[in-house]
């Protein structure tokens, strides 16, 4: 059922639906305002679920324990996702289950027999992470169908869309094979969005193997870009040997800087990289990327690599790559990078003319912007940007961020929970978004196209 907001106090909102649409939130951008002024152009949601401004609305499209097609159920802890056309306003929903071998529970096999899993535990049963699929007519509003597409991994936690038409699920865990698993774990999967049941579970190993968080690819080049969920994680580029086709191979590199003696964007002890600063960059080979010992990321740095607080979220947009790094920044409140790829990118001209990383936003207030997580790039050309706090009562918004690095809000969780998995349809008329636990798949339908 479609939850409207259509109606609020004058006190907190006197301009009109229009300029309160996309744009005019930007109208409201960051300016170390308190959180009660902060959410005065949202309604609030008369369900307790998500407080959205006039004008939007949202439904709730698949939940925890929902019986799906296949006879599994769908899992909890819902994360990342990705949105595909299937045509004639049909959407795929590649989703996402951050479940370890502890949540079997909450999984969605209970004592059902899995035949395509990429592990299992001692017992023999499948593990609980992977992904679902949801299809989805925008026109009715109906989930047509759902299915287990992905299973026996653990933590998937972010990921990315393919120009080709796939999700790339990531493995935030790099459990080894014997502690209570027969392989190892920290890989990247391939999802085919129109693949109907579980597919064949391959790790494409030549990403490497780390605490991958989520993945982005650059449609001129073919080029991936990886983040990692660390305090002290890497930026990550894979040069693939066939573009197009991940599993052939290819080569996997750090981002470092070109100035030296610049290796830190945390800005934890002292400011490094400021707001709004830019910087060229050089990429590093990296070897030894399957990793045994967990240690790329010190073994990178090492060799000159930047560290990055915790990252998360990466989009590919607007011709640039952005990704959240969710304690950086001098208050440890959040960061958001935005890479600009050289014209000579994965070229051995590329030193002539280098890519750029910029601080596009670091965050000092945490009414505005308190631990960024998953982004989106919308429409209009804004970040959507799902914060994720860890503080014991958390209060988790949908941020927006103007091409200007403007923070403003969007949309507040009035659940204990985090919000993800942020994606817009082909047509941009409507953001996906997931509620992490207990897990929810809405679409917030709305005047998104405006500027």
């Amino acid at each position: 059922m479609i939850k409207k907001v259509n109606q609020m106090d004058r006190r907190e909102f006197t301009r009109s639906l229009t300029a309160m649409a996309f744009a005019g939130l930007a109208g409201c951008a960051y300016g170390g305002r308190s959180s009660q002024s902060a959410n005065s152009g949202l309604v609030e949601d008369p369900q307790g679920v998500l407080d959205l401004p006039p004008g939007y609305a949202y439904s709730v499209i698949s939940r925890a324990g929902d019986a799906m097609d296949d006879g599994h159920v769908v899992g909890d802890r819902a994360d990342g996702m990705g949105c595909f056309a299937l045509g004639e306003g049909r959407v795929a929903l590649v989703r996402n289950h951050e479940l370890q071998v502890r949540h079997y529970r909450s999984g969605p096999f209970g004592s059902r027999p899995v035949a395509l899993a990429y592990d299992r535990t001692d017992d023999d049963r499948a593990l609980p992470g992977g992904t679902s699929t949801l299809i989805y007519d925008q026109r009715s509003g109906k989930v047509e169908a759902q299915y287990q597409s992905l299973a026996g991994t653990i933590r998937n936690c972010s990921g990315g869309i393919t120009p080709w038409g796939s999700w790339l699920t990531c493995e935030e865990d790099v459990t080894r094979a014997g502690n209570g698993v027969a392989r190892d774990h920290g890989w990247v999967f391939e999802v085919p969005a129109t693949h109907k049941g579980l597919v064949d579970p391959v790790p494409l190993k030549a990403m490497g193997r780390f605490n991958h968080e989520a993945a982005a690819i650059d449609p001129a080049t073919g080029i991936a870009y990886l983040t990692e969920d660390r305090d002290d994680s890497l930026f990550y580029r894979f040069l693939p040997d066939q573009p197009g086709r991940l599993a052939a191979g290819g080569r996997l590199q750090a981002l470092a800087f070109v100035e030296r003696g610049l290796d830190d964007t945390r800005n934890w002890s002292g400011v490094t990289l400021p707001r709004g600063a830019a910087r060229p960059v050089r990429w590093i080979d990296l070897s030894g990327t399957h990793s045994p010992d967990d240690d790329l990321r010190l073994r990178g740095h090492a060799a000159g690599a930047a560290r990055f607080a915790r990252g998360e979220g990466v989009h590919f947009g607007n011709g640039s790559i952005y990704f959240c790094c969710t304690s950086g920044g001098a208050a440890k409140l959040g960061q958001v990078m935005c890479y600009r790829p050289s014209r000579f990118e994965g070229q051995a001209d590329e030193r002539s003319s280098p890519g750029m990383l910029q601080n596009f936003v670091e965050s000092d207030d945490p009414d505005m912007f308190n631990f960024g997580d998953n982004l989106t790039v919308a429409p209009n050309g804004h970040l959507v940007v799902c914060e994720d706090q860890y503080s014991l009562i958390v209060d988790n918004h949908l941020r927006g961020v103007t091409p200007a690095g403007k923070l403003y809000t969007l949309a507040r969780c009035r659940l204990q929970t985090e919000l993800a998995g942020a994606c817009f349809s082909p047509d941009g008329s409507t953001l996906f978004v997931n509620l992490y636990s207990p897990a929810m798949t809405l679409a917030i339908t709305g005047p998104w196209n405006k500027v």
